[in-house]
């Protein structure tokens, strides 16, 4: 069974490439999301709902459970096919991704949650000032930073908007499923992270009767800040998994 990495905003699939160079096992894939560094199918809305019906749909065609990991939105995104269809999830892992009816938005996501403000901010993106911004404290060389931000076109800005559009209230509505969860379950959290305080990292583990809350001394962006630490949380918990 592969272990399955998903990213979070404003990633691709490259944030999870310093984890996965400290990883022992071969059957690593790390997915684009809809949109972001990959075009979205015909139709495709970029809600949060339609984020996870993709991630459940692809999950499917796998054909066994998985081990499923998320960082910021993909911690959101793969908690919630956890909490829906555990049939496809052996164990899961995520971090920095608060699903809480108390967690209030950062300043960044409420601005593009403003259909005003929103379009403003993105059609005004100057890619290195981005980065800068979003290394403020950032504990480690900010090249995957910038090399993150490159990837950042007009499709991710806009699936971007909309996701963020149809989130407003993703905690009160996900929050109460997450006592659904069966598959053992791993948080790991930047514990100086300003915009997802590591509070709800802890909440979060509570939630899922995790087997364990990794507080990482970093910011936000842990896989990027502390990928070796990641990887070998990951793979104590997966080993934990097998064994169980």
């Amino acid at each position: 069974m592969p272990a399955i990495l998903i990213h979070g905003v404003p990633d691709t699939h490259r944030v999870w490439n310093g984890v996965r160079r400290h990883l022992s096992r071969s059957d690593v894939e790390a997915w684009d999301l809809p949109g972001f560094g990959t075009p979205r199918p015909s139709g495709f809305g970029s809600d949060k709902q339609e984020y996870v019906d993709w991630l459940v749909e692809r999950l499917e065609r796998v054909g066994e459970p998985v081990d499923l990991v998320g960082h910021d939105w993909g911690c959101i995104l793969t908690a919630r096919v956890a909490s829906i269809r555990p049939d496809l999830v052996r164990t899961w892992a995520g971090g920095n991704g608060p699903i809480s009816s108390r967690y209030v938005w950062h300043p960044l996501a409420k601005i593009w949650q403003d259909r005003v403000e929103g379009e403003r901010f993105m059609a005004a993106l100057e890619p290195e000032s981005f980065a800068k911004d979003l290394v403020d404290g950032f504990d480690a060389p900010v090249e995957p930073v910038e090399e993150m931000i490159r990837h950042v076109d007009d499709t991710m800005k806009d699936s971007i908007l909309r996701l963020y559009r149809s989130a407003v209230t993703m905690g009160a509505e996900w929050e109460p499923a997450l006592s659904n969860v069966t598959a053992p379950s791993l948080v790991f959290w930047g514990a100086r992270d300003p915009a997802c305080q590591v509070e709800f990292g802890d909440a979060l583990g509570g939630a899922l009767h995790a087997n364990g809350v990794v507080r990482l001394d970093c910011n936000h962006w842990t896989v990027l800040e502390r990928p070796s630490e990641v990887a070998a949380a990951l793979e104590t918990h997966w080993a934990e998994g097998t064994d169980r």
